[in-house]
């Protein structure tokens, strides 16, 4: 049993969770079949420029994380460490944005061109999810 939807019925997180768990136990793959394009495939892909961008963003909050890592390893002020959470919640933060905007900027727009509007369901839980 695949994970399917269309515009009007798209799986909840919880339920595509639940197909993956069940298809790692039965050994079946999840591939394009399970997932239906509309939810899960992106239309328009990123630049190479973009794509650098965010995975560069990406690369200094892993190392800032590392960082903090290293801080406790070395029993660091507990402080210093809280400033360097902040640091990273606030990157994690802004990196989100990014994603959203562009998603919003290609896929969103793509679907309310596409007449679906119940996309903007799905706008307003990612936003909420974000903040």
């Amino acid at each position: 049993m695949g994970v399917f939807c269309n515009k009007d019925s798209r799986p909840k997180s919880r339920d595509l969770e639940r197909e993956v768990m069940s298809m790692a136990q039965t050994g079946n793959n999840l591939n394009q079949e399970n997932i239906c394009g509309c939810c899960r495939t992106k239309n328009t892909p990123r630049s190479e420029k973009e794509l650098r961008q965010l995975q560069n963003r990406l690369n200094r909050m892993i190392g800032q994380l590392n960082g903090i890592s290293r801080m406790l390893d070395e029993n660091r002020y507990c402080g210093d460490i809280l400033t360097q959470v902040a640091a990273v919640e606030s990157a994690l933060q802004n990196f989100g944005y990014l994603v959203l905007a562009e998603h919003m900027e290609t896929c969103v727009a793509e679907e309310i061109r596409n007449g679906n509007d119940q996309i903007m369901e799905e706008v307003i839980e990612l936003v909420k999810k974000l903040k």
